[in-house]
């Protein structure tokens, strides 16, 4: 089974999305950062390395907070999401993005206003019990 890893990068209330470039089946819809897990993998590998390779930042792992799954192409994949640390906020030191077109932190609460691509939806109730819970920690 595929796996996909969504990373969540909660900083001062916002959460960071990106929106895809305007190619592939998802293409102009806006996520949660992430990718494909390639073989051999581990998570935190996999987490580290699309980070690197779409954003041009390294980020810390810091733990995870769902398993979801989504049906693409007919299959079923499944989706980890990972709570990450990013080195900076991008606002100004932008990133340097190569999957996406831009990025911007939101509540996530607004989420669902932006064309979100199906996967995420699907873990972002989840995502919202484990945000709540950290801002009533803080």
């Amino acid at each position: 089974m595929k796996r996909s890893i969504a990373c969540i990068a909660y900083e001062n209330g916002k959460v960071l999305i990106a929106h895809r470039n305007p190619t592939g089946q998802m293409g102009n819809r806006w996520e949660f950062p992430g990718g494909k897990v390639e073989n051999g993998e581990s998570d935190e590998i996999s987490i580290i390395r699309e980070m690197s390779e779409e954003f041009g930042i390294n980020v810390q792992v810091v733990s995870k907070i769902t398993t979801g799954s989504f049906m693409h192409n007919g299959a079923e994949s499944l989706l980890e999401v990972y709570l990450i640390k990013v080195p900076h906020d991008g606002l100004s030191t932008k990133y340097a993005l190569t999957e996406h077109s831009e990025y911007k932190w939101v509540n996530i609460n607004d989420i669902p206003k932006d064309n979100f691509v199906d996967s995420d939806l699907s873990i972002y109730p989840e995502v919202v019990k484990f945000i709540d819970n950290i801002s009533k920690e803080n």
